[in-house]
């Protein structure tokens, strides 16, 4: 289905701020809880359930954040996001970007330039692309685990 959004004005800056800032948390959160290679293998702990898989993302995430300082906070919204010992989150470089799938990390797609894609209008094949992303992003995550790897560019 084709949406024709030319008309359309983009929302105030007033009105997306909030939102912005919550889904910034959250994913700043994710990337915390994604970046703990023991957490496979770490046992509950009531000291730290953040580590509890029986609980959910959303109370994992607000529990782990709960327990850092502002200044913790803010360095963990960094591409190179030390660690916090605490709490167990190791030192992090999780920046990456997928206008070039994940290429840059070894072998992957490499897709057209997004100007070129989004000149398509064709959504489905932007939410193809984005699948093909996620997917080789993640199997290159897992193999890095596996390795104890934390740096930015490992096959």
């Amino acid at each position: 289905m084709h949406v024709d959004n030319r008309n359309s004005r983009p929302p105030s800056h007033a009105t997306t701020r909030a939102p912005r800032a919550r889904l910034l948390a959250r994913s700043c959160a994710a990337a915390l809880l994604v970046a703990l290679p023991w957490l496979q293998v770490q046992a509950a702990d009531p000291a730290r359930p953040w580590l509890d898989t029986s609980h959910s993302f959303e109370q994992r995430a607000a529990a782990l954040v709960s327990q850092m300082t502002l200044e913790e906070k803010a360095a963990q919204m960094q591409n190179t996001a030390p660690a916090i010992e605490r709490p167990g989150v190791p030192a992090y470089d999780w920046w990456n970007e997928a206008l070039h799938g994940v290429a840059r990390a070894g072998g992957a797609t490499v897709f057209p330039q997004a100007i070129g894609m989004a000149a398509t209008f064709d959504v489905p094949l932007m939410d193809q692309v984005s699948a093909a992303i996620s997917d080789e992003a993640r199997a290159k995550y897992h193999r890095a685990l596996e390795r104890d790897q934390h740096g930015r560019y490992q096959a």
